[in-house]
């Protein structure tokens, strides 16, 4: 009976394990590993809360906050997420792990976006891929637009008052968020898909980019010159993690641009992974360079 005890003790205080506890129920403490913010480091962006599948962090007044000792699983989602290495994980006494309290709280979350009145109809519009405590910029969904089509042919007429003849392009846009220092490093929306890694002005110097490079494609978008860090670790874990077919890179023809390519070609060489990938370059005035 002592030896049994003493088992399930020691199988309890393991680091990054997962130890069940009834919800409502205070979770009883113990020596393990759990993960530490620096609010020094931290920028705001919500990547880790977004990252947080537990619900444990949340943003608070622009920083991230371990909410819920309880939710933390230890495991770590959120580390290679954070941009600014904030992140570190302590060993320390905090309370177990519970996992029922976090099922529980992700099906109070369900209920209570199923009745808020907000959904879309018709499978168009953002479809939400899990329960999200941070900023809403940072929260990952799937988006489906009623009206795309594989063809680019596929327009819709102006409103009248508009000049006859034109049309409106719709948005190709697959998912929320996009900019690569906010997206999560695995999700569904990256499964079986072919990823666009743009910089920020590519979409703004060429005129048809939804159309030409966006169609199809899951999109992320960042500035090495704006942006503090290096993306391409991030870039290799989503590229290690997640099922993609195939790499575009879109840049400008401006020098401070190759940032985003080298970053793109580093994380592709270092996931080990062999896939089909090209880049593209644009010019300033909004032209395709061969």
């Amino acid at each position: 009976m002592f030896s049994r005890s003493k088992s399930r003790k020691g199988w309890r205080n393991r680091p990054g394990k997962r130890s069940k506890q009834k919800p409502g129920k205070r979770s009883r403490k113990m020596i393990r590993k759990i993960i530490k913010i620096d609010e020094e480091k931290c920028n705001g962006c919500g990547a880790c809360a977004a990252a947080c599948h537990e619900g444990a962090i949340a943003m608070v007044e622009g920083k991230a906050k371990l909410m819920r000792e309880d939710y933390c699983d230890g495991l770590g989602d959120c580390l290679p997420a954070c941009p600014t290495g904030a992140i570190t994980f302590e060993e320390r006494e905090a309370p177990a792990y519970d996992h029922e309290a976090v099922l529980a709280s992700k099906a109070a979350g369900r209920k209570e976006t199923n009745t808020a009145g907000g959904g879309e109809k018709n499978g168009a519009g953002p479809n939400w891929t899990g329960e999200h405590s941070g900023c809403p910029g940072s929260r990952a969904m799937a988006i489906r637009n009623a009206q795309t089509a594989e063809s680019p042919e596929n327009t819709a007429s102006c409103p009248s008052g508009h000049s006859g003849g034109h049309t409106r392009a719709e948005s190709q846009l697959a998912q929320w968020p996009v900019q690569i220092k906010l997206a999560p490093v695995k999700t569904g929306y990256f499964e079986g898909a072919n990823l666009l890694i743009a910089a920020d002005c590519t979409a703004y110097a060429y005129g048809d980019f939804h159309d030409r490079f966006m169609r199809g494609k899951v999109t992320l978008i960042g500035c090495p010159k704006l942006d503090e860090g290096d993306y391409s670790e991030k870039l290799k874990e989503i590229i290690s993690q997640n099922d993609i077919r195939s790499l575009t890179i879109v840049r400008m023809e401006v020098p401070c641009c190759g940032g985003i390519e080298a970053a793109a070609k580093s994380a592709l060489k270092e996931s080990g992974k062999f896939i089909p990938w090209q880049v593209v370059t644009i010019s300033t005035d909004g032209k395709i360079l061969e």
